[in-house]
């Protein structure tokens, strides 16, 4: 993983936290008890701060960026931030999910335990209600999630926070590019 100080602020980490080798966290970022960050995921905060609540977890390749100079990046607990998702100087509630490949700007507030939909936009400012979801580009509110919905939302996080458990057991953090090597680690 890379771990990086700047402009004088560093990240600051809970306790069980897994960050994967290949994810990057840099400047004045806090992540609470057992946040999961996941390969290729980047946490750039440099202009203004990053949170992400306890049991939260960001996916890979995830992007979590601010702005100047006042859209800080705050995630609330027990949020799910899908694959290649964009974070962009925005708030999340708790128990959302932010869905693979969408983008979240500047202002924006997503509700608790609201679905933002894989590949949505929601435009900088936008205020989603809780328990609804949002799709399209740009993202609008389709509907009032269903009771079935909502615990698969809340599956998912026990999925992550087991998962991440299973790795910060596994204490081998080992990057093997060579083919040849796999068969070593059987």
């Amino acid at each position: 993983m890379r771990v990086r100080p700047f402009s004088g602020k560093s990240p600051r980490f809970g306790a069980r936290v897994y960050v994967a080798a290949t994810a990057a966290v840099v400047g004045e970022v806090e992540l609470a008890d057992d946040v999961s960050v996941w390969y290729g995921a980047v946490l750039r905060a440099d202009l203004q701060e990053i949170r992400v609540g306890a049991r939260s977890n960001v996916q890979d390749n995830a992007v979590l960026h601010v702005d100047s100079p006042d859209a800080p990046t705050i995630v609330g607990e027990d949020v799910t931030i899908g694959h290649a998702a964009i974070l962009h100087g925005c708030r999340v509630e708790r128990g959302a999910l932010i869905g693979m490949h969408s983008t979240v700007l500047n202002g924006a507030v997503i509700g608790e335990e609201a679905v933002v939909a894989a590949g949505a936009l929601v435009p900088p400012g936008m205020q989603v209600p809780a328990r609804t979801m949002v799709a399209g580009v740009p993202a609008k509110v389709r509907r009032e999630l269903t009771a079935e919905e909502l615990g698969h939302v809340r599956r998912g996080v026990r999925v992550y926070l087991e998962l991440k458990g299973r790795y910060l057991a596994a204490d081998d953090e080992r990057d093997v590019a060579d083919p040849a090597e796999w068969e070593k680690l059987r």
